[in-house]
């Protein structure tokens, strides 16, 4: 990153990263890469869905119940016969993506300061 990829304040101010509790994982046998599909309660903002290629690390069992942190206002986007209505966010690493987690429970929604 150089000194011109900075962004400014308000920049930051525009994406909705929030936090959310799983409350359901599927299969997503369609997707060309192994991947989960998720549904998110963040709370005010309803319940949304993901496709994420996190079962290298994590089963559907350890997902579940889990709160994330999660971008809720971009796009929606279209994966095969699936829509995402949200980023999870995460950290590749060799082995794959390892889930940012949130230290200690907040309520759903609540936006990362």
């Amino acid at each position: 990153m150089s000194e011109n990829d900075t962004i400014t304040w308000a920049d930051f101010e525009k994406v909705l990263i929030c936090a959310g509790t799983v409350v359901r994982v599927e299969e997503f046998p369609e997707a060309r890469k192994p991947a989960w599909k998720l549904w998110v309660d963040f709370g005010p903002y309803g319940t949304r869905k993901s496709s994420a290629q996190v079962t290298n690390l994590y089963s559907a069992g350890e997902l579940t119940g889990r709160q994330i942190v999660g971008v809720i206002n971009f796009p929606p986007k279209q994966i095969g016969p699936f829509v995402s209505e949200f980023l999870l966010t995460g950290f590749s690493t060799e082995v794959g993506v390892v889930v940012t987690a949130i230290e200690r429970p907040v309520p759903n929604g609540t936006r990362l300061a």
